[in-house]
């Protein structure tokens, strides 16, 4: 009987551990090699998607935030995954504006579609931001720009109600 009981106690746990886990979706980075995202996210620390495009203006004046918020955080508590939704065809465009931009941290190119099954949330347009915990659950979504400080600001707040999920 306990040895039942035993057994079932795994069984149950399996999707709870399955679920800690960041979302499984494969990608390529602008030089073509698959990445899977859970390479970056669930790894132990906050992970910040910054989802952005080549031609979102503003995207183009804020994103220097995310380069801040990671040097200051990436050996502490939280790194940033850059997702461009430009395509992989148009992968050139992407690597321009990493370049033109000095983006400090990984970065994938996916469509639409991709920034969607990451949150499994509804995808309104960019620059929008996604906050996975450190076990790689999902805990927040921020649509429009999002400096350093409120980053910041957020993770703390998200620590104190760890069970919270807070989208917009």
């Amino acid at each position: 009987m306990f040895q039942r009981i035993r057994w079932l106690a795994v069984l149950f746990m399996i999707p709870a551990l399955v679920m800690a886990a960041g979302p499984d979706l494969r990608l390529k980075d602008v030089e073509g090699k698959e990445h899977n995202v859970n390479e970056y996210i669930g790894q132990g620390k906050w992970t910040v998607v910054a989802v952005w495009s080549a031609d979102c203006p503003i995207c183009r004046r804020d994103i220097h935030h995310m380069t801040f918020f990671h040097d200051d955080n990436r050996k502490k508590n939280a790194t940033v995954l850059g997702l461009s939704i430009d395509g992989y065809d148009n992968r050139a465009k992407a690597k321009g504006f990493i370049e033109d931009q000095s983006l400090n941290f990984p970065n994938l190119v996916g469509e639409v579609d991709d920034a969607m099954r990451l949150s499994k949330t509804m995808f309104i347009g960019t620059p929008t931001y996604y906050f996975f915990s450190p076990e790689g659950k999902f805990m927040a979504q921020r649509i429009g720009p999002v400096t350093q400080q409120q980053a910041e600001h957020l993770i703390r707040e998200l620590e104190k109600q760890p069970q919270a999920t807070i989208k917009g």
